[in-house]
């Protein structure tokens, strides 16, 4: 441990030591139940999070095609307002996973409080300049006469809360970084429940339609934001927020940016994706813009999860990697990367079997079910390939890698769909529109499955290396 943080050490030894107890050790020997410790509540966590899109979808559904449609175009914006938070939180986890695994506390919390003081300015922003265009982003979307007045309604409202988003989404990082995943389940368990109850109340009791859903999400993230505020108020984590550690300084940011860019730009071009999905789908009328917005919820319901296997997992790779543990990194890696596997194509099948169900939990519409039953076929086809390519982005970040995990990434909804979105359905129509999801998932998986054979072939490598090196030196 060098000097500054030996001096951090004995000054926080008060308030850090007596605290660990509640955390999981990021270097306990059974691996695989430490996996399980912190990836189950991200899971839970994240799916409650889909679930809550689900329940919101479903009182929405309520009021007709319009509301449904309107909503639906509004997740593009979602989407990209959450690809700054995700850029910011991946960045940050990546940085506290290292320091933490090299016995760097205070780098790990200058990390951290940096990360949180450049959010709140950054989310005001991007709130200003989206009211601000608000009317020509969903003209851009498609969005017709009777769609936008809802789209505006709903959007408008939302975007008040997002400074709030994006504060909670970098906290649940930090938090899961350091290994409570527990606390960040619980937290995005109560915002839900608290979501749940209050969508019938404004939005059929007080009958604020759309703009009641908005004000539902509003409220259940001030709750959640109360709730992290509480938890390092309370300093119960091994990572200290502090005004006193914030550092502006270029190094320390660029290391923020670099890792966290790739994050931001796959979830940018996901929500450009969605856009392009939404625009091809327009000329073939609200009931076609209904059925793919379905078809997309269900594709990101689906990617949470094994989303939050990956993020909950996360902090045991960087902390191997800052740890220079080759041999419980490669194990690691291995067994996370079956799990994910297992999970995305139990959940292609599961869609794939029980589409028209699935669909009809949000929409009652005939004509919208029998388009949006196709698009679910389709677009899941070969998602048991998004397990690999979630795995795979999330070790190059654990590891520092940006450029390579650039690649990765933004291979699904990027380089491949977005040529693909444009193009097919010129030649083909409505069955191209759905074909490009389908075709770009394929390839996506094909580039993450080349990657990885690349990078454990390197860690075996490295592993081979450090063994020598220890039986000679």
């Amino acid at each position: 441990m060098n000097e500054p943080d030996a001096e951090f050490a004995v000054k926080s030894d008060s308030d850090v030591l007596p605290n660990k107890r509640q955390h999981i050790d990021l270097s306990d020997s059974n691996l695989v139940s430490l996996i399980l410790r912190l990836a189950i509540p991200s899971v839970v966590g994240l799916s409650i999070n889909a679930l809550q899109e689900v329940v919101n979808a479903i009182f929405v559904g309520a009021l007709g095609a319009q509301a449904i449609a309107a909503v639906s175009m509004t997740l593009p914006i979602v989407v990209l307002l959450a690809a700054v938070g995700q850029g910011i939180g991946v960045g940050t986890a990546s940085f506290i996973s290292r320091h933490l695994g090299a016995g760097e506390y205070l780098e790990a919390s200058r990390g951290a409080s940096t990360a949180l003081a450049l959010a709140a300015p950054i989310g005001i922003f991007f709130t200003v300049a989206l009211l601000l265009n608000l009317r020509g982003i969903f003209v851009t979307l498609g969005a017709t006469p009777t769609i936008m007045p809802v789209a505006l309604d709903y959007a408008a409202t939302l975007l008040f809360g997002y400074t709030l988003m994006l504060l909670n989404m970098v906290n649940g990082f930090i938090v899961r970084a350091e290994g409570n995943t527990r606390f960040s389940m619980w937290t995005m368990i109560t915002a839900f429940m608290l979501n749940a109850a209050l969508d019938p109340v404004f939005i059929f009791l007080l009958d604020l339609g759309v703009r009641g859903a908005a004000l539902a999400t509003l409220v259940s993230q001030i709750a959640g934001i109360s709730l992290y505020i509480a938890y390092f108020m309370k300093l119960r984590g091994i990572v200290l927020i502090r005004i006193s550690h914030i550092s502006l300084r270029a190094d320390r940011i660029r290391q923020l940016a670099l890792i966290g860019a790739p994050a931001t730009m796959t979830s940018v071009l996901s929500a450009v994706a969605v856009m392009l999905l939404y625009g091809a789908a327009a000329p073939f009328g609200d009931d076609s813009i209904a059925a793919v917005g379905i078809a997309v919820r269900i594709l990101t319901i689906g990617a949470l999860p094994i989303t939050g296997f990956c993020i909950g997992s996360q902090a045991i790779l960087g902390f191997g990697w800052g740890a220079r543990d080759f041999a419980r990194v490669l194990k690691a890696a291995k067994f996370i990367l079956s799990m994910t596997i297992a999970l995305s194509v139990a959940y292609s099948a599961a869609v794939v079997s029980f589409a028209r169900p699935l669909v009809r939990l949000f929409s009652e519409s005939d004509k919208v079910t029998e388009i949006a039953v196709s698009a679910c076929i389709v677009f899941h086809l070969f998602f048991g390939l998004f397990g690999i390519q979630s795995f795979v982005t999330t070790m190059l970040q654990s590891f520092g890698r940006a450029r390579l995990s650039a690649i990765v990434s933004l291979a699904r909804q990027g380089f491949l769909f977005i040529p693909a979105v444009l193009l097919f359905p010129l030649i083909w129509g409505f069955n191209g529109l759905l074909a490009s999801q389908a075709i770009a998932e394929l390839g996506a998986g094909m580039i993450a499955l080349f990657v990885i054979f690349h990078q454990f072939a390197e860690l075996k490598r490295a592993l081979r290396d450090a063994q020598f090196r220890r039986r000679f030196w």
